[in-house]
């Protein structure tokens, strides 16, 4: 672009200030809806991780319904978080086969 040309800008109407304020609400609202999923599934593949068996299999559950949430509040999409638990099921099912 030359200098000294002029720029267009959107004119800031009230519709354009309600969904900028919109768009920022929701994506504070889905941030911290990702973060709390990705935060249960850090946990979990921690306690996978150091060979704790019995602390992973408490946190399955709770970590399981934060991934459904999410997929209700539309954070995640469904086929995302249900491969999440798949491989967060089969990881705990592996660590419970070397332990038995």
């Amino acid at each position: 672009m030359a200098q000294g040309t002029a720029v267009k800008h959107k004119k800031k109407t009230k519709s354009v200030l309600k969904n900028i304020r919109q768009t920022e609400r929701r994506a504070a609202v889905n941030r911290m809806n990702r973060t709390r999923v990705r935060s249960a599934i850090r946990r979990m593949r921690s306690a996978l991780s150091s060979g704790d068996t019995a602390g992973a299999e408490k946190l399955a559950s709770p970590t399981f319904s934060e991934l459904d949430k999410a997929i209700r509040k539309r954070t995640l999409s469904e086929n995302t978080a249900n491969r999440y638990k798949s491989r967060l099921t089969l990881a705990l099912n592996s660590l419970k086969a070397k332990k038995a």
